[in-house]
């Protein structure tokens, strides 16, 4: 198996080598620049094209493109992540400031929805085709079905508006620095945030829960005489596990990228709102330092997936 996991490991290097250079050139492609964002519209067609094209080289916008890529993949090799074009901060500050609100709004719901939906899942398998089950179930597709902007709309005007029982969103407020203090405004984003991810583990719970159980393994423990809830929690439940855990390790990367959507909702301020806020301004650096970390995240998260189902199910093995 460690054999398995350094080829692994090894193989995500070229792998986001292309990544990055396919985002790269994405950005390339895309019409505008950080100039044409930093400048109000007014002013930029009245500007001097001679002072605009310096503007250009001063943010090193004037060499061509495979020499830009490859300075900022030698600076990123190197520790070096530069500085955002559009507010010339060091973008390692910037990933430092955003990123723990990210992970502790995505930790939260991931491991919320995880627990959620494998107990309602395992509930609807072993009930199967009774009124609860039925209910799950259509619990389950709307929770599959609505967007996530919806849920959090509702949740706003419900429970922030009506009621007041909770901030409209933001992290915290001046002063208040303790976890304790942020919960309040914890609460409705991560909710919302773990709806979708709760639906998705209940349908894929349930499903892997009603195959286990008509395994040949699962009879044979029965006609040795085994207790029902030892049959199904310690020999059905632990091999239904296997796609719900790639399932939630396909997941583990919201912990870097963060939920776009509901950062935007709530203004969060978590990489994701980072994110989209660089998309608008075109800033090459800050894009491609998030979507690298992205992008380690899931090779990570794929190999984490592997090796995690090889030690919960015996007939995985990891090698040739």
């Amino acid at each position: 198996m460690l054999s398995y996991i350094l080829r692994r490991v090894l193989l995500l290097i070229p792998m986001a080598l292309v990544i990055s250079f396919l985002v790269y050139l994405g950005l390339e492609i895309t019409p505008g620049d950080p100039v044409s964002y930093m400048i109000p519209p007014d002013m930029y067609g009245s500007m001097d094209p001679e002072r605009l094209q310096a503007l250009r080289e001063s943010l090193g916008l004037g060499q061509p493109f495979i020499v830009r890529y490859g300075i900022w993949l030698w600076g990123v090799l190197h520790g070096n992540f530069g500085y955002s074009m559009s507010g010339g901060v060091p973008i390692s500050t910037i990933v430092a400031d955003r990123l723990p609100a990210t992970i502790e709004l995505s930790g939260i719901a991931l491991v919320l929805s995880t627990i959620v939906g494998c107990v309602l899942g395992t509930i609807s398998a072993l009930r199967r085709g009774s009124g609860t089950d039925n209910s799950l179930t259509v619990v389950g597709m709307l929770g599959v079905s609505i967007p996530e902007f919806f849920f959090g709309l509702v949740a706003i005007l419900i429970f922030a508006l009506n009621l007041q029982w909770l901030p409209v969103g933001g992290r915290t407020l001046p002063g208040y620095v303790t976890f304790w203090d942020r919960l309040p405004h914890l609460v409705m984003p991560a909710l919302v945030l773990s709806v979708t991810m709760t639906a998705g583990v209940m349908r894929y719970a349930r499903s892997s829960m009603l195959d286990s159980l008509n395994k040949e393994f699962i009879r044979t423990a029965r006609s040795k005489g085994l207790p029902e809830w030892r049959v199904n929690l310690l020999h059905g439940f632990r091999v239904a596990l296997t796609p719900v855990i790639v399932l939630i390790g396909f997941r583990l990367p919201v912990l870097i990228g963060g939920s776009v959507v509901i950062e935007q909702v709530f203004q969060w301020p978590g990489i994701g709102n980072e994110f989209v806020a660089a998309v608008r301004s075109q800033d090459y650096p800050l894009v491609m330092m998030i979507a690298l970390l992205s992008v380690v995240a899931v090779l990570l998260a794929s190999l984490i997936v592997d090796v995690l189902t090889a030690l919960i199910d015996p007939r995985v093995r990891l090698g040739r």
